[in-house]
């Protein structure tokens, strides 16, 4: 599979996401796709796509066969349905791993447990880390793990739609010196105010003996 533009992954994401948590309401007319995949809440980052730019990105999709559409007589408005996690053979605990992952980026074992919950009930940990192996062993691998940033206990994983993701890669890296460089500058800080402290009980000392003499 061709790798899959930030619009498409999004459009494909909030497709999942509400066919798996508000399969009432799916197939979904292009207004409910525009507000699913505007919404504020699941999302990293939060976006503001037009009707425009996703009508253009749902015909990308249909051309690739991952997304497809519906029609009938009772319905007033065309709608749309994802067939990629078909085409891709997810079992329904990577279907909930990819959703989480195409819709809020890089994360945790953790954070994918305690999100993903509201598409598919893990037994436990071992159960998501298992089956974010099973993605990551692919013959095209799906996920990849990120480098751990200083300070944290876990790594977290990304999604491979778009290929490898050297730019998160880049940005966690340039994020690690920041901070790095920050906690550097503050005990530098720390030092400065130390020396400062201790030359004046110095000046305060030499006073006070100055007095006794």
């Amino acid at each position: 599979m061709d790798n899959l533009s930030f619009e498409e992954i999004r459009i494909l994401g909030s497709l999942i996401e509400k066919e798996l948590t508000t399969p009432e309401y799916y197939p979904l007319t292009l207004n409910a796709l525009k507000n699913a995949c505007n919404q504020k809440s699941n999302r990293n980052p939060v976006i503001s796509f037009d009707e425009n730019l996703i009508e253009r990105t749902i015909e990308r999709l249909r051309e690739k066969s991952l997304v497809s559409r519906v029609t009938g007589s009772d319905m007033r408005v065309p709608k749309f349905k994802q067939v990629f996690t078909e085409t891709l053979n997810f079992t329904p605990a990577e279907t909930a791993i990819m959703c989480e992952l195409m819709n809020r980026g890089p994360q945790t074992p953790g954070e994918l447990n305690s999100r993903a919950c509201r598409m598919f009930k893990f037994e436990s940990l071992a159960h998501v880390a298992d089956t974010i192996q099973k993605l990551a062993d692919r013959e095209s691998p799906l996920v990849t793990k990120l480098p751990r940033q200083p300070g944290t206990k876990e790594s977290r994983y990304a999604h491979l739609l778009s290929g490898h993701p050297e730019t998160i890669i880049q940005e966690l890296q340039e994020e690690s010196i920041s901070e790095e460089n920050s906690r550097i500058q503050k005990l530098e800080e720390q030092v400065e105010l130390l020396r400062n402290d201790l030359e004046e009980l110095k000046k305060r000392f030499d006073d006070f003996k100055s007095q006794l003499e």
